[in-house]
């Protein structure tokens, strides 16, 4: 494992390379707040679109992930990611703007839209496997954890202020509109990524359909045989699988009927999950000092599932109910940065630098791929067994992902020092 940078964490607000990424992330990350909001608002007012036809705008998104894989081999070979990563942006942002063009002549369709969430998504894809071993190029191995907390923040603090902002402008911009300005958002990413100053190794390119299989092939092979890779896929797998069988819509659903709950105590308790996020990014750090980067891991895989199950439990007066929902996502939103935060930096001190963006592409195609699985089962069996039941499945199946890094070194893992499954200690 090499570390392209010193060892020593260092202070990232002073390095103008992280600052000009960090800033392009973050406006991306509201950009994307806005495009969640504006493009079913799009499809049902405009377009007059079914519950269906609207999730399958949703799905559309994710599709692409599911040939990360391949995309991510194929990323690995290229010799400049920033350009790779700029290039996503700007295509971002140009499919984006091809619908308010088509709004004012009138010829805007579902299909476009379709079109629209499939190439975002493909072009996030690319962005995402790109990024690795661009972040080890401009952030110091003893940051990572540090650098993830950051960028981890940005996204959270996305989802907290992006919805009203994005609800805003669409009040008063209208939908379509309303894209101009989150096309805006990735040119402005594209722009601040564009700027950072970094020096990229070059890349034997070849082409080749078998090449491209095989490395695709090494990316997994990597994942499989290193105990740490394995156990962090499988871990990150598992509890996606079943908070994803829990799924956004169900507990929604659940707390509109089971619990009684009105839509704007739901939106409340749902903000404050995201609140949560926040903070459980900016503690991340300060916790894997304390505890270690291993067991960060191991308490975020439990405490990101298992509050699912007090909204499960609930019950009682009005305030308690809403109370339980609320303490539900916040608790879920702390446990899921302390998981994520940690789990992101000890991958990218794991993998070696000439494997990054084909592991990813691996590791997002499993990780991301299991998670329409959960949320159809996850439909079938509140069908079954009902709404209630469903949540208790999702929470005890959640923190069964712990098995996956009982066994492996990642709770002996205290710190990214250069050679972390050597150093792992109790």
């Amino acid at each position: 494992m090499s570390a392209p940078g010193p060892a020593a964490a260092v202070s990232l607000w002073r390095d103008k390379r992280f600052r000009l990424f960090w800033g392009g992330n973050a406006i991306s990350q509201f950009g994307d707040r806005i495009t969640e909001l504006a493009l079913p608002l799009i499809a049902v007012g405009a377009l007059h679109a079914s519950a269906n036809q609207v999730a399958w705008l949703t799905a559309l998104v994710w599709t692409p992930h599911l040939l990360a894989v391949l995309l991510g081999a194929w990323v690995d070979q290229r010799p400049r990611k920033r350009s790779l990563m700029v290039l996503a942006d700007l295509f971002r942002a140009a499919v984006l703007l091809s619908v308010p063009a088509a709004y004012v002549w009138g010829s805007v369709t579902l299909a476009q839209l379709y079109a629209v969430a499939l190439l975002t998504g493909a072009a996030g894809v690319l962005f995402n496997t790109a990024c690795p071993p661009f972040f080890v190029g401009i952030v110091p191995r003893g940051s990572y954890v540090d650098a993830n907390s950051r960028l981890s923040a940005a996204r959270s603090a996305s989802y907290v202020a992006g919805p009203a902002i994005g609800g805003a402008l669409i009040q008063l911009l209208t939908a379509p509109v309303t894209l101009v300005v989150d096309a805006l958002t990735f040119l402005a990413s594209a722009f601040l990524i564009g700027r950072v100053p970094v020096d990229e190794q070059p890349a034997a390119a070849d082409g080749t359909a078998l090449s491209l299989l095989r490395r695709a092939r090494e990316g997994l092979a990597l994942i499989v045989r290193h105990p740490v890779l394995r156990a962090c896929l499988g871990c990150a797998a598992t509890v996606n699988f079943f908070t994803f069988l829990a799924g956004g819509g169900l507990v929604v659903l659940f707390a509109g009927r089971n619990l009684g709950l009105s839509a704007g105590v739901i939106g409340l308790a749902f903000g404050v999950g995201a609140t949560g996020s926040l903070l459980g990014a900016l503690l991340a750090p300060a916790v894997s000092r304390r505890i270690g980067v291993g067991r960060s891991i191991a308490v975020g895989a439990v405490a990101f599932p298992a509050p699912i199950a007090i909204a499960a439990a609930a019950g009682g007066p009005f305030w308690l109910r809403a109370g339980a929902l609320a303490a539900s996502q916040f608790l879920s939103g702390v446990g899921v940065m302390l998981f994520d935060v940690n789990l992101n930096a000890l991958q990218t001190t794991v993998i070696p630098d000439g494997l990054r963006s084909r592991t990813a592409g691996a590791f997002s195609t499993v990780n991301y791929g299991i998670r329409p699985v959960g949320a159809v089962a996850g439909g079938l069996l509140a069908t079954v067994v009902g709404l209630r039941a469903t949540l208790l499945i999702a929470a005890f199946g959640g923190v069964l992902s712990l098995l996956w890094l009982l066994p492996s070194p990642i709770p002996r893992i205290r710190s990214l020092a250069p050679d972390p499954a050597a150093e792992a200690a109790g």
